[in-house]
C-alpha cells in the first residue's frame, strides 16, 4: 500500500468536521506512515477499555472507574507523564472561560503543558499545549447538556474555553468517543472524532490517535511538525478540498445537461420543446441540490437510513456503492445500457416530496419547490403543465447508469492531487457544514446553460479557466491545405490567454497523434459526423474530456454549460461561518439583552423574554445561500432556550409552553416545550425560521440554495419544508419593481393595456409616495 493511500484509510475511518490536517501535509509529517503498531499496549488497552464498559454499563456505573480510563488513555497511551499532564489543584486558576450570561465557569480536567526546560529556551516553560475534560458516559459530545443552565454541548464548550485561554487545542471525551478540537481565534474550529471501540477494531485509528496527541509529537519534534503546525499548513489545502467538491458538481452538472440534451436530440427535440437554456441549467443544478440535500439529511439521521427496505430501493447513500459493484465487475461501459439509477433517483424524489405511507415503509410528506415533480416534469418525460398524478403510467426519460454514477461520484468522492497521482477521498456529508454547501454553490451561479449556433469546442485549461470556444474562431488561425498547416503564432497567442496554459505545453498539445481508440472517442463526440470530425481533429490536443472519458465537442444545436455573468456582477459571494458569527453575535446582543445599549457589563445584560424574542424580524436583502440567515437562527435559538429556562427557574413547579414562555392553562393545544435538550432545540429553531427570518435575493438558485441551509438545519423527521416559503422570496431588494412598473407607473401591466400618464400626474404621485 502507497503512503499516500495509508493515510487515505485512517483519513476515512475517523469523524472530521471542519479543518484538520490534510494529506499533502500528512506525507510530509509522516514519510513513511503513522507509528508502528503497539501489539502489547492494545492488549492491555482492551483489558481496560473492557473493565470500563463493563462498569459503566452496569446498574452501579463509580466515576472513580470511568475518570481512572481517560487517565489511562492520556498517561498510558498518549505516554503523558505527570511532569506534563496537570490536574486537580496543580491547574492554573486562571486558566478558564467565564460565561458570565449564564453564570457558569468553564475548567479543563487536566492541562498538558511544556516539560521543565531540556535543550528549549525559558520562553516555553510551562506554555501549555491541550486542554482535557471529561464528561459523564452517557453524555454525547455533540448534545447539550441537560443539568447545565447553559446548554451548549461539550464540543462548544470546550471551543469557548479554548478562545477563552487562547489555546488551540482541546480534547473532550465521554470515555467512548475522543474529539480533538481544533479552535484557532478567528478561524473556523474544527472537531475530530475518534472512538475507543473502533481502536480495537480498526487497529489504524489508534496508531493516528497515538502519533498525532503523544507527548512524542508535542514535545520531541520539531516546531514545524508539532500537531498545532500540522493544522495551521493544512488551511490553504482545507480550501482546496471545498473548491475541489465545487468543481467536480460543475462537472457533473455540464454531465447531465449534456445527456439531457442527448436525448432530445433522439426524440427529435420533442423533449425539451418550450424549455429555455437556463431553465434546463436550474433543473440540472436542482437535481444536484437535491442529492446534496439527501445525503446530508441521510448521514445526519433524518431519513430512514438504515431501513433495509429503504436502504435497498430508496437511498441514495447506497445507489453509488451498487453501480460501482456493477461497474467494477462488467465494466463501466454496461452500465450505459440500463436505466434503472435513474428511475431509483426520482422514485426517492417523489417519496420526499409526497410521503410514502405503506406498512413495511412511512416517510412523511416534507413537500416544498425542492423536490415537486411537477417542477421541471421533462425530468420525468413528462411534458410542461402536467401533474405527476395524473401521468403514472408515463415512461421515465432514459438517463442511464453510468451518468447516474458519475453525478453520485461528484458528491461522494474527491478527486485529491497528491504530487503526480489522483487519491479519491470520501466525503463525509455529515461532517459537512451547512456554510460549506454554500461554497459549492457560489461556483454554480456564474455559469448557464446556452444553446451552439456553430459547433464549439471546450478546451483544456486550469481549473478556473476551461473555456469554450467555438470552431469556426479557432479555424481563422489556420491557413494551408490539410497535411501542410504550420501552427500560427496568433493560435498561440489566443490559446494561452483563453486557457492560462504555456505556449510550449499549447504546441505540445497542437502536435499530439491521436489513437485509434482516441479517434473514435473522438468520431461519437462529433455524432459520427465525418465533416466536423475533420474539421476538430487538427484541434484534437486541445479538447478535454468529461467526466466520461470523452471530447467535449458541441455540435451546433447542442446545449451545453459555460461561464455566464461574473459572480461579481451578480452579487453572489460565499460567507465563512467565522465571519458570521461574530457579526451575527454583535448585532443582536442589543437586540436581546436589555443592558447591552446602555454599556452595562455582561453580568448586568437581562435577556428578553421570549414573547420579545419571537416578535423580532431580520430580514437578509441580499441573502444569497442564507449563511446569516442560518446562523442569525442558530444565535435567537439558543437565546430562546434560555427564555424559557428563565421562565421555568421564576415559576417552579408549573409547565411553561412554547412558543411565548406562558404557564400552561392545562388545555389541549397547548404545546409544551420538549424535556429533552436536543429536541427543545430543534423546536426552537424551527420557532425562530418560522417567525423570525426573512430574506430576499434576485438569484431564484440562490434562494432556493437559502432553503436547502434553513431546512438542513431546522430539519425534523415528520415536519415539512414548505415553512419558509413564506419568508425567502426572489426579488430585487434594491427596486422592488420591474422597468415595465416603472415605466407605466402601476403595479399590474399583465391584464390590461396600461395607459401612459402626463408628466403631472406622475410627479403628483411621486411626490404622494414620498408623503
Amino acid at each position: 500500500m502507497s503512503n499516500a493511500r495509508h493515510h487515505a484509510e485512517w483519513l476515512s475511518l475517523v469523524e472530521a468536521s471542519g479543518p484538520f490536517i490534510c494529506l499533502p501535509v500528512l506525507l510530509k509529517a509522516f514519510p513513511n506512515g503513522l507509528d508502528a503498531h503497539d501489539s502489547e499496549h492494545l492488549k492491555l488497552l482492551r483489558l481496560a477499555y473492557e473493565e470500563w464498559l463493563d462498569n459503566q454499563n452496569g446498574a452501579r456505573p463509580e466515576a472513580a472507574i470511568h475518570r481512572a480510563w481517560v487517565n489511562f488513555v492520556l498517561q498510558q497511551t498518549l505516554e503523558l507523564p505527570d511532569e506534563v499532564l496537570l490536574t486537580g489543584q496543580r491547574i492554573p486558576t486562571g486558566l478558564c472561560a467565564v460565561i458570565a450570561q449564564q453564570g457558569e465557569t468553564l475548567r479543563p480536567d487536566w492541562v498538558v503543558v511544556e516539560p521543565s526546560p531540556m535543550g528549549k529556551g525559558k520562553g516555553n516553560e510551562g506554555k501549555h499545549r491541550l486542554l482535557v475534560q471529561i464528561v459523564p458516559a452517557n453524555q454525547n459530545l455533540e448534545k447539550p447538556l441537560a443539568d447545565k443552565r447553559w446548554k451548549a454541548s461539550p464540543a462548544t464548550r470546550m471551543m469557548e474555553l479554548l478562545h477563552a485561554c487562547n489555546l488551540r487545542l482541546g480534547l473532550v471525551t465521554n470515555g467512548e468517543h475522543w474529539m480533538l478540537v481544533n479552535a484557532p481565534r478567528g478561524e473556523t474550529a474544527g472537531y475530530i472524532s475518534w472512538y475507543s471501540s473502533l481502536w480495537l477494531e480498526e487497529h489504524i485509528t489508534l496508531r493516528a490517535f497515538r502519533s498525532l496527541l503523544s507527548a512524542y509529537r508535542f514535545f520531541s519534534v520539531d516546531d514545524s511538525q508539532i500537531l498545532e503546525q500540522l493544522l495551521a499548513d493544512s488551511l490553504t489545502d482545507q480550501q482546496e478540498v471545498t473548491d475541489q467538491l465545487g468543481y467536480q458538481v460543475r462537472k457533473a452538472v455540464e454531465v447531465l445537461v449534456q445527456a439531457l440534451d442527448r436525448i432530445d436530440q433522439d426524440r427529435n427535440r420533442t423533449l425539451l420543446t418550450g424549455i429555455s437554456e437556463t431553465k434546463l441549467y436550474e433543473a440540472a443544478l436542482t437535481i444536484m441540490m437535491r442529492l446534496v440535500f439527501l445525503f446530508s439529511a441521510e448521514e445526519r439521521g433524518l431519513l430512514l437510513l438504515g431501513d433495509p427496505i429503504y436502504d435497498q430501493n430508496y437511498a441514495v447513500s447506497t445507489i453509488r456503492e451498487q453501480l460501482q459493484q456493477r461497474a467494477d465487475k462488467e465494466g463501466e461501459e454496461v452500465l450505459e445500457r440500463r436505466y434503472d439509477a435513474w428511475c431509483r433517483l426520482l422514485a426517492t424524489f417523489r417519496a420526499v416530496h409526497v410521503g410514502v405511507k405503506h406498512d413495511a415503509l412511512k416517510l412523511p410528506a416534507y413537500g416544498g419547490s425542492l423536490f415537486d415533480p411537477d417542477r421541471f416534469p421533462f425530468l420525468e418525460g413528462r411534458k410542461e403543465g402536467t401533474k405527476w398524478q395524473d401521468n403514472l403510467s408515463v415512461p421515465p426519460i432514459p438517463v442511464n447508469n453510468r451518468i447516474v454514477l458519475h453525478l453520485l461520484e461528484a458528491l461522494q468522492i474527491l478527486q485529491i492531487r497528491i504530487g503526480g497521482t489522483i487519491e479519491p477521498r470520501r466525503l463525509s456529508f455529515r461532517a459537512l457544514g451547512i456554510e460549506q454547501i454554500g461554497n459549492v454553490y457560489e461556483g454554480l451561479l456564474d455559469h448557464t446553460a446556452v444553446r451552439a449556433t456553430s459547433p464549439v469546442l471546450g478546451l483544456v485549461g486550469t481549473k478556473y479557466q476551461e473555456p469554450e470556444i467555438g470552431l469556426e474562431v479557432l479555424e481563422k488561425f489556420v491557413n494551408g491545405e490539410e497535411g501542410e498547416r504550420t501552427i500560427s503564432p496568433d493560435l498561440l497567442k489566443f490559446l494561452k490567454t483563453a486557457t492560462g496554459k504555456s505556449e510550449s505545453a499549447l504546441r505540445k498539445a497542437l502536435q499530439q497523434e491521436l489513437t485509434i481508440y482516441e479517434e473514435q472517442r473522438l468520431s461519437t463526440a462529433c455524432n459520427n459526423d465525418l465533416d466536423l470530425f475533420n474539421r476538430v481533429r487538427q484541434f484534437a490536443g486541445l479538447i478535454r474530456l468529461d467526466t466520461l472519458g470523452y471530447p467535449v465537442v458541441i455540435p451546433r444545436g447542442s446545449v451545453y454549460v459555460t461561464q455566464g455573468s461574473d459572480r461579481r456582477e451578480t452579487g453572489t459571494h460565499y460567507t465563512p461561518r467565522d465571519l458570521t458569527e461574530e457579526i451575527v453575535r454583535y448585532t443582536l446582543e442589543p437586540l436581546v439583552y436589555e443592558g447591552v445599549a446602555e454599556g452595562k457589563p455582561q453580568q448586568e445584560w437581562k435577556l428578553k423574554s421570549a414573547a420579545e424574542l419571537l416578535k423580532l424580524k431580520i430580514c437578509d436583502m441580499a441573502m444569497g445561500s442564507g449563511a446569516f440567515l442560518v446562523e442569525t437562527c442558530r444565535y435567537l435559538s439558543e437565546r430562546l432556550v434560555e427564555a424559557w429556562e428563565n421562565e421555568e427557574k421564576a415559576n417552579p413547579g408549573k409547565v411553561v409552553v412554547a412558543p411565548e414562555g406562558t404557564l400552561s392553562k392545562s388545555v389541549p393545544q397547548e404545546c409544551v416545550i420538549p424535556k429533552e435538550a436536543d429536541e427543545r432545540l430543534t423546536v426552537a429553531r424551527r420557532l425562530i425560521a418560522d417567525r423570525c427570518l426573512y430574506g430576499v435575493d434576485k438569484n431564484p438558485l440562490a434562494v432556493e440554495m437559502a432553503k436547502l441551509s434553513l431546512w438542513l438545519i431546522t430539519l425534523q423527521k415528520d415536519r415539512p419544508f414548505t415553512f419558509v416559503d413564506h419568508a425567502l422570496k426572489c426579488g430585487d431588494s434594491l427596486i422592488g419593481v420591474s422597468l415595465e412598473q416603472l415605466r407605466f407607473w402601476n403595479l399590474d401591466t399583465g391584464e390590461v393595456t396600461v395607459h401612459r400618464i402626463n408628466e403631472d400626474t406622475r410627479k403628483n404621485q411621486y411626490k404622494n409616495m414620498l408623503n
